[in-house]
């Protein structure tokens, strides 16, 4: 059996880090295991990352979504893990931050 591991490091993206291992031991879906810093001045809240397979011309063949975590303090990193089909073609992978709310972790969120 051929595993073929892929590291990559993305570039920061809106103040985030992100660093990301590539499984595409399965013939049918890639595992990206990888982690998120947050290199904001404030930390962050419901953090979700979005994983894209790329053809040679960067055209996104197959997509998968990962909720992070609830908060990442500034500095902090967290880790993520999932699928993302594979279809012939795909090249490349590319992670990046799909959604979160910034704030500060010491203000009050009540009324």
């Amino acid at each position: 059996m051929l595993v073929l591991l892929a590291a990559a490091v993305a570039a920061a993206q809106n103040g985030f880090r992100i660093t990301y291992d590539v499984d595409r031991s399965r013939a049918d879906r890639a595992r990206l295991t990888g982690q998120v810093v947050n290199e904001r001045p404030e930390d962050v809240f419901e953090v979700s990352v979005t994983a894209e397979a790329l053809d040679a011309r960067g055209k996104v063949l197959a997509r998968g979504i990962a909720y992070v975590d609830s908060r990442i303090g500034r500095g902090d990193g967290r880790p993520f893990s999932m699928s993302v089909p594979t279809v012939a073609g795909t090249t490349n992978f590319r992670v990046v931050v799909s959604s979160f709310r910034a704030g500060y972790g010491n203000q009050s969120q009540g009324p």
